[in-house]
């Protein structure tokens, strides 16, 4: 029953907020919006949710800008569990197919997001080479998926190679963000469905950086990331305890 009745809270929520997102037709494109969705979206809704969510991404918050923020990704909740983490004047990567979600689809490409074609490579390309220009000259930080995919909460899946081209193209560092595993443990039908723990690494470097050095960068980024999460998942199992 709890369940039931925080689904259908959720799907309130979305709606209002897509509603109250229209206050972007003053500001189209304006960086900072995502920052704005990204709270309204995510504080009622972790608490419709039940989830105690805690944040530890100083590292990110204060950095100062542009950088690659590369977030792993467990399902559609990320969008309310990392909306407390999304920083200043930075917006994210997402597929073209988003566009099409009703006011949320509009909002998200009106908050100056990137929307990508992945079935035409062409495009794909372009819209990376704009990404670039973004983030050196534009005092704008992107947010990437980097696994391309939800990983449902089964540990980190292999990067695609686009937020590191991206980062070493533009010469800016790359900030990792790291949720703790909150897929298959949660439980929506308990008052307290369960604890996430959110944290920020230490900014890696890519000045000086060519595509010669991308799997070493990546490689580095994923390990650090899978060290990190499984870390935050121990913390998670002794707060349960």
């Amino acid at each position: 029953m709890l369940f039931v009745l925080r689904m259908i809270l959720l799907s309130l929520h979305f709606v209002l907020v897509g509603f109250a997102g229209l206050f972007v037709l003053f500001r189209p494109f304006n960086p900072d919006n995502s920052r704005v969705f990204g709270r309204l979206y995510g504080l009622p809704a972790t608490r419709i949710m039940g989830l105690r969510v805690r944040r530890d991404a100083d590292e990110l918050l204060q950095h100062p800008r542009s950088y690659v923020v590369v977030a792993n990704h467990q399902s559609n909740y990320d969008l309310f569990v990392l909306g407390c983490a999304v920083p200043a004047r930075c917006v994210s990567i997402g597929k073209k197919s988003l566009k099409w979600i009703p006011l949320f689809g509009q909002i998200y490409w009106l908050s100056g997001n990137v929307l990508i074609d992945r079935g035409n490579a062409f495009k794909a390309k372009q819209a990376m080479l704009t990404t670039t220009d973004t983030l050196q000259h534009k005092d704008t930080s992107i947010w990437v998926f980097a696994e391309g995919t939800r990983n449902l909460g089964r540990g980190l899946k292999p990067f695609k190679k686009g937020a590191f081209q991206m980062a070493i193209n533009a010469g800016v560092p790359i900030i990792p963000l790291c949720t703790s595993t909150y897929k298959k443990h949660m439980k929506l039908n308990r008052w307290h469905s369960g604890d996430v723990l959110i944290k920020s690494l230490p900014a890696i470097p890519t000045e000086g950086l060519t595509m010669h050095d991308m799997p070493a960068l990546m490689a580095r980024c994923h390990a650090e990331m899978a060290q990190c999460i499984a870390e935050l998942d121990e913390e998670v199992s002794r707060l349960a305890r």
